[in-house]
């Protein structure tokens, strides 16, 4: 089964069980985004919000919550952006996390 089979039409995976850190840096490439440690450390806490409130988050929530719990990579919108190179922050976090794309996002 290929990548593409497991996508919906906006590019998440239909089911966010199936999500690697391969799949991860497969979707990165997208974006031209070399994973590193501090994108991990984003995307298994965004992981961990969506398991624990049964949805992506928008990008305040998203930014309140990585601030909250990943202090030490001073976290906001600035460096979210810069980090996975685009402005669609929540979007493509939610994107590489293999979550669903967040309730009123573009």
């Amino acid at each position: 089964m290929t990548l593409s089979s497991q996508l919906d039409q906006d590019g998440h995976l239909t089911d966010h069980n199936l999500w690697t850190k391969d799949i991860a840096q497969t979707l990165a490439d997208t974006l031209d985004v070399q994973l590193t440690d501090v994108h991990f450390r984003i995307l298994l806490a965004v992981r961990t919000f969506f398991d624990t409130y049964h949805h992506s988050p928008s990008t305040r929530p998203l930014i309140k919550y990585l601030s909250k719990v990943l202090p030490d990579d001073e976290i906001n919108n600035a460096k979210l952006q810069q980090l996975f190179n685009t402005g669609l922050v929540a979007r493509h976090v939610n994107r590489l996390a293999g979550l669903p794309k967040p309730p009123n996002c573009l």
